[in-house]
Parts: C-alpha cells; sequence; structure tokens
C-alpha cells in the first residue's frame, strides 16, 4: 500500500441540531483527525516539507520538537512517527496528565518545563535544540506562527468545496466562519482558505476566545503586539502569551469580529455539545461551539441572519478532556 503524502485526513460536515431559531450551523469536524485536532493539517504539513527540504540537503537524521499545551505536541508527535523519525515535547507544567500519556504512547519524548507555553518554547529552543549534535537536523514545529502551518490548516476550507461537502447553493449562503483562537494557527488558516477560494473569499470570521486568554483583543486594542503575564484557563489550549503578528494584520485586511466567552460558557458548550452528539472535545473547542448554545448572541455580528443562511463554525477537538474532566465540567456549569 502506497502511504499518503501528509497524515492528516478528510473531515466530515453536519449540520448542528441546536435549540432556539437563527442560521444553519454546520460543523466542520476536525476533532476526527487522528490525533485528535485540527492541528494535524498544518503541522503535519509543515513536517513533511520540512522533511522533503532534509532529504534534498542529504541529512538523513531528522528529529522532531515540539512545544505545546498540548494539541500542537500531539499532533507533532503523530507526524513524527507517521514519518518515522523521533519527536521531543516539551510541555508547561499546567498541561494535563492525559495529554503526557496520550503523547508518550504515540513515542514522542516529553519534557516538562515552564509555567505557560511560552517558558516551554524558549526551553526547547535554546536548550533542547540548542544543545544538540549537528549529525541531527531539527525540525522544529511551532504551535501557530509558521507560513507552512496556515497553509496546511487551509486545506479544510479547499475540503469542503472540492469535495462538495456543500453545495454551490449552500455556499453562497455562507454567512460568516467561527474558529476559537490562541495563537492565531487555526484564524490565519481560515483567511488563508478563504482567499485562495473566490466563492468564500469575502466571508466574515468570527474569533472567539476566553476572558482569560485575550490575546487578540488586548493586542488589537493595543495597537500592537502585547504579551500577557500570566495565563489561567480551563481552555489551556487557547493559553498562549501573544497572538502572532500574521494574525494582526489578517485581521486588518479580512473582515473579522472579535468575541469573548468565558471559561464557564466554553466548558459549558463542551457539556452541551457531549450531550447532543456523545462527542468528547475540549474548552478551547467549546469557545466556538458556544454560538450554538448560551452564546448565540454572538451570531448577530454577522448581522441579521435568516433560517437559510449558513454559519461555518470549525469543531477543531482537543484531547484534553475526558470522561472525568467532562463531569467536572458538567459540575462547574451546574454551579456557576
Amino acid at each position: 500500500m502506497t502511504q499518503q503524502k501528509q497524515p492528516s485526513v478528510k473531515t466530515s460536515v453536519t449540520e448542528l441540531k441546536y435549540k432556539g431559531t437563527g442560521p444553519r450551523i454546520i460543523l466542520k469536524n476536525e476533532y476526527e483527525q487522528p490525533s485528535g485536532s485540527f492541528k494535524l493539517r498544518g503541522i503535519g504539513h509543515l513536517i513533511q516539507v520540512s522533511i522533503d527540504k532534509a532529504k534534498s540537503l542529504g541529512k538523513d537524521k531528522v528529529e522532531v520538537f515540539s512545544s505545546s499545551g498540548g494539541n500542537a505536541g500531539l499532533a507533532a508527535a503523530y507526524a513524527a512517527k507517521y514519518y518515522h523519525v523521533q519527536c521531543t515535547v516539551v510541555l508547561p507544567i499546567i498541561s494535563k496528565p492525559v495529554i503526557i500519556e496520550k503523547l508518550e504512547s504515540i513515542g514522542a519524548k516529553v519534557i516538562v518545563h515552564g509555567k505557560h507555553w511560552g517558558e516551554a518554547d524558549h526551553y526547547l529552543r535554546t536548550v533542547v535544540i540548542g544543545e544538540l549534535d549537528e549529525s541531527i537536523y531539527p525540525v522544529y514545529a511551532h504551535p501557530f506562527d509558521d507560513p507552512l502551518i496556515w497553509e496546511g490548516h487551509g486545506n479544510f476550507i479547499d475540503e469542503i468545496i472540492k469535495e462538495n461537502q456543500l453545495s454551490k447553493e449552500d455556499l453562497l449562503k455562507v454567512k460568516g466562519i467561527v474558529c476559537s483562537v490562541g495563537g492565531g494557527g487555526l484564524y490565519n488558516g481560515v483567511i488563508e482558505g478563504l482567499e485562495r477560494n473566490d466563492i468564500l473569499k469575502d466571508v466574515p470570521v468570527l474569533a472567539i476566545e476566553t476572558n482569560q486568554t485575550p490575546t487578540f483583543k488586548v493586542s488589537i486594542d493595543a495597537g500592537s503586539i502585547v504579551h500577557l503575564k500570566e495565563i489561567n484557563t480551563l481552555a489551556t489550549s487557547l493559553g498562549s502569551p501573544y497572538i502572532s503578528s500574521k494574525s494582526v494584520e489578517n485581521y486588518h485586511k479580512h473582515k473579522t469580529y472579535l468575541a469573548l466567552v468565558d471559561d464557564v460558557e466554553a466548558a459549558e458548550a463542551v457539556v452541551d455539545f457531549y450531550d447532543s452528539t456523545g462527542i468528547i472535545v475540549e474548552p478551547a473547542c467549546g469557545a466556538a461551539l458556544s454560538v450554538a448554545y448560551k452564546r448565540s448572541d454572538l451570531l448577530d455580528k454577522f448581522g441579521d441572519l435568516s433560517s437559510e443562511d449558513i454559519v461555518i463554525v470549525v469543531a477543531c477537538g482537543g484531547s484534553s478532556t475526558n470522561e472525568s474532566t467532562l463531569n467536572e465540567f458538567r459540575t462547574l456549569t451546574k454551579t456557576s
């Protein structure tokens, strides 16, 4: 059997049935990726291109290095295993044990260092990669800030169109796309995907953060990139201390709305989504899914929508939630 070029897979689209009136909500189900989230699209693409480059340079000892709150590391580890190369992942201390267990089960070497992703990433680049033997060709898989990652993430927009997951008639009814934002990798991929497909190029984007991780909003308000000093959030995969500069650039060139939901609202959406579908995602995904539940008011940013209009929500997935944490979220939402 011939191995496919990249480790990511085609994902389905489904219409989410939700309470209340409003537009049709179509989910792009990136939780179906083998690593558990959309991250595999972009990071898998980055690693594939980097390995091809190493081969062209005559380098045969390639190793992958990632720093992540979880999902980017899982994507890097999965892609590295797919391409039969070693992978090292540095995680901050706030990372969930379930993520560490999953990384090790894939075969990655895990190092825990730093209070948040920024500190973990600095340690990876300056110490782990900095002290490598010259015989090793390192592939640094940034969690979100690399053009190759955005290019790969944008493939899911191409897929919706080229695989006829929505008819041309339905594509013309799309009034907005909703995605969660941490460091901006997914958002940048959405913009790239929209702008390389004429039928959707003018569709606005609603980028949702949590009140506890407002990196995008504070940077737009300040007019420059702001680094958060502390991050304490249930949505750990959104816990980047800064937004990518490309995201700020995209905000100013593509119609984008920013919105904040609370951690509890994101967790509540995780519970609601599970109760309606039986699928477990994490609060980072719940932030976007909240528009179908408690925060349907955010859809008003797209204007006066009819029941025939369509909003695409990126169900980005995530692997930090299990049945135990799901029950914790259920208790949290009942007491808040």
